[in-house]
């Protein structure tokens, strides 16, 4: 690699840090400073700015091509990802507004682990000893987190772990139902934010909207902090449009190692604002994790590199060994 690629794939990462912090930073803070607490309706924000960035983005910059889609393949294969993608979504907001951001990020790296388990009971596939043995100090590390937890709150810590089942179903679903599209990050976004917006509204306005017009009338400054709210839904696509540039800037194991460490800096920096109690053991347990997270990447890694250099015929579907997918090559969306 020349010095170039090197310093593109370097500020490639730093940005997609800059960016992923941020927004975790300022959805914790409006729900714990600005005394917003509706995770739906903030949800909804974020799917309605990431619908129009990435319109602009492919119609207006034409920064990127349109994939084209068949009408229903959109119902038949998009609709269901973007319901499950909204899950995700909402489900990480609501356990944001409960936990602090250290634990909640911690948890999200249980991820793999439920890919595999999620496969492995309901597909029924196969998966070799090396990945076992790598999800082991991930769920050591993620019980240790948990059980030394100075804030923990249940409903808080639930929200967060079917969030991680909500984003392997994801991740498994793309890999059937957009068996033939080969969708980059901000064409994802394109088709899938304006699904998860109609899926949302609704519940938001039901749930949520007589508390928002509560909020509008009793807090004090209303104008800044709506402005916050805007800002973190014109961020959340900014993540996502920077996702694009780590991927095709880095390796997989590039973008493995620096997805784990970009938890690392968000915890750390979480830390610093909110101050969130954090024990010895609390932060052993972290560190379990991300190391666990950063061997199974490296293990999958191995394994891909051996599959594609093997020769002779392939093994039966049903015994094969199916490397799950997980957040490596989509990031963290909206």
């Amino acid at each position: 690699m020349g010095n170039a690629t090197t310093i593109r794939a370097v500020l490639a990462i730093l940005q997609w840090w800059g960016f992923n912090v941020t927004v975790i930073i300022i959805n914790k803070w409006i729900f714990q400073k600005l005394e917003f607490k509706f995770p739906l309706t903030v949800s909804c924000v974020h799917f309605i700015c990431s619908s129009i960035g990435a319109y602009i983005a492919i119609k207006v910059l034409k920064i990127k091509p349109l994939i084209e889609v068949a009408s229903e393949d959109r119902w038949r294969r998009i609709f269901p990802m973007s319901f499950v993608f909204c899950i995700n979504i909402v489900l990480g907001n609501v356990s944001l507004r409960y936990i602090p951001v250290s634990f909640m990020q911690t948890i999200k790296s249980f991820t793999p682990a439920t890919t595999v388990i999620l496969q492995w009971l309901v597909w029924s596939k196969y998966f070799e000893w090396r990945i076992w043995a790598s999800l082991v100090p991930i769920v050591g590390g993620i019980l240790l987190t948990s059980i030394t937890e100075l804030s923990f709150n249940t409903f808080g810590f639930c929200a967060a772990m079917v969030g991680c089942l909500a984003t392997s179903t994801k991740t498994i679903l793309a890999e059937s139902l957009l068996h033939g599209y080969k969708f980059d990050s901000i064409n994802t976004v394109y088709y899938m934010a304006p699904f998860a917006t109609m899926i949302l509204a609704v519940p938001a306005i039901v749930l949520e909207g007589s508390g928002v017009v509560s909020w509008l009338y009793t807090y004090d400054s209303v104008a800044p902090a709506l402005a916050i709210i805007v800002t973190s839904g014109v961020l959340a696509f900014c993540l996502n449009f920077s996702i694009f540039y780590v991927i095709h800037s880095t390796t997989a194991v590039t973008f493995n190692v620096a997805g784990n460490l970009k938890v690392a800096v968000a915890v750390l920096v979480s830390w610093m604002i909110f101050r969130n109690p954090i024990s010895a053991m609390n932060a052993v347990g972290c560190a379990i994790t991300l190391v666990g997270c950063t061997f199974y990447g490296y293990v999958r890694h191995l394994i891909s590199q051996q599959s594609a250099a093997a020769p002779g015929p392939r093994t039966p579907r049903g015994r094969m060994e199916m490397l799950p997918l997980t957040s490596e090559k989509q990031g963290d969306k909206i």
